[in-house]
This record gives structure tokens, sequence and C-alpha cells, in this order.
């Protein structure tokens, strides 16, 4: 018998899951698969987390909630030098990586249950590691900063509206982005490094990113005109693709450097990172996940 270790998170996505618990240990154990439970709080360590691997045995995890409980779950692993697959159970207010590799449906459950995985490259700035994206600039702060209660009660809108409420105060930054060895200046409203092209709830930000190239893609929003900013909002919201639009800068490597001219807080899969500048590496296939 497989065993899995489910680790949720209480309070992601209005708490949904909780509801959801039964049933998801019903359709494991269905396929013969042994699942203990790992709930995550303030008080968790890495070191809780290895320990609680360790003891049950786990052969595999599963993250139940957001993409933030995803990036706790892949620093715990990488951090402790744990191997072990990884699935993913969407049930956060942002869900990107998740969307991204089409996870949803009763067939993910047979997929868990035969091992089918694939290997995923991971970003690293410093000592953390992230799954789907590093950003800074414009926009970046508005996850950290929604009220929690509105987040719960709006989801995913609570963070376009604060958006949209920030449009006024846009602000150009100077950015010096140094690729494999490369060199570029540019002023930008923010800068993204993708591991996916899903991101911000949207599905294809480009069609270049592939989460197993072994390299990272960057795209920046460049210094450009209200009446452009609102061209490309509705281009990037009707699913259309960016990385070739006039108003955007991008290209893939394995390694960046990123400066600024202004005192600026990283966002790390939609958890607070460090500040500029930032020195982040590609880790090509650092984990499996279970994908069909």
């Amino acid at each position: 018998m497989k065993k899995i270790l489910l680790v949720y998170n209480p309070v992601s996505g209005r708490g949904v899951f909780k509801k959801k618990i039964d049933s998801v240990i019903d359709k494991l154990q269905r396929r013969n698969i042994l699942t203990a439970v790992y709930r995550t709080r303030k008080e968790n360590s890495i070191a809780d987390f290895a320990d609680c691997v360790k003891i049950f045995g786990a052969e595999g995890i599963i993250s139940a909630g957001g993409d933030g409980t995803l990036h706790q779950v892949v620093n715990w692993l990488m951090k402790s030098k744990i191997d072990l697959p990884v699935g993913i159970i969407g049930s956060g207010t942002s869900n990107d990586f998740a969307t991204h590799l089409e996870l949803d449906g009763e067939n993910y459950f047979d997929t868990i249950a035969a091992g089918n995985t694939r290997p995923v490259d991971l970003g690293k700035v410093g000592a953390e590691f992230f799954i789907n994206v590093a950003s800074a600039g414009v926009f970046t702060s508005i996850a950290h900063e929604v009220d929690s209660k509105q987040k719960n009660t709006l989801g995913k809108f609570a963070y376009y509206l604060r958006g949209i409420g920030e449009l006024k105060n846009f602000k150009p930054v100077q950015f010096e982005i140094s690729a494999d060895g490369k060199n570029f200046q540019l002023d930008a409203f923010l800068f993204l490094v993708l591991n996916s092209p899903a991101v911000a709830s949207l599905k294809k930000i480009s069609d270049i990113a592939k989460i197993d190239d072994g390299k990272l893609d960057l795209i920046a929003l460049k210094k450009t005109s209200p009446r452009q900013l609102l061209q490309l909002s509705k281009k990037i919201l009707s699913g259309e693709t960016v990385q070739d639009d006039e108003n955007i800068f991008y290209l893939q490597a394995k390694n960046f450097v990123i400066t600024s001219t202004e005192k600026l807080t990283s966002d790390l899969d939609g958890e607070v990172g460090g500040e500029l500048p930032l020195q982040i590496e590609t880790i090509p296939h650092a984990l499996n996940f279970f994908v069909s």
C-alpha cells in the first residue's frame, strides 16, 4: 500500500478544503493509498515536516491549498533534501501552477496511484525556492496588502479591485538586468520571472515558457502610456500571449541578476520575498510532480 502525506492549509480559498478532506482520503484509500494528514500552521517548521515524512514513511506529498501552500511545501522538501513526488489539489485563492498542469478531476487520483510523474524546474533566490513566479514592481505588493477578509470573501476579484485602484499611482522604475551575462537596462512598471506561463490567474501569458526546459522566462512591462497600458491589459485578460507585444520586454535565461533604482520588495509565489537586488537561478528538474 502506497503512503501519501496530505499537506493542507486550513485557511486557503476561504477554507473550502476542510469540507473535502474526507472525500479526498476516500478517493485515495479506494486506490490502495494510505493517507496521513499534515495541517499547516504558523508554528510549523522544516524539521517538523521532515520528521513527519520520515515517521510516516511517505512515498509522496500532496499539497492542498493555493500557490502559497505549494511554495511552502516545495521549500520544505528542497531545504530538507527530501526527494519525493508532489501532487497538487488546488484549493486556494490563486492556483496558477495547478491550473497550468491541468490537475483537476477524478482521473488525477488515478495518476497519483499509478505514480506517473514529470520533472519540473524550480527557481531559486538566495536560500528560497519558487515554483512559479518571482516578481517586483507595481502590483507586487497587492497580494500582500489585500485585506484577508476581503480576499476570503471576494477571492481573485479582490486582487483586481485593488489593482484598479492603484492605476493612478503607476510610476516606472529603472531596472538593470543581467541575463546569463548579457546586460540590459529599461524603465518598467514591473517584472515577472516565470517558470510556467500561468500567472495572476491568467492561463497563458506566454506560449514559450516551459516548466522543464532548464530556463526561466522574464517578462517586464515597459514604461508606456495609460492608453497602451489599457490595451495591453485587455489583451492579457482576453487570453492572448504577450511576449511579442511592443510594450513587453521578454527573454529567457538560466540565471538573472536584477537591480533597481528604487527600494523594492520582491514576491515569490505570492509570498513576501527579499529586497532587490535579486540573484535568480534555475534549478533544472528539481522535483517530480504527479502529472498524467
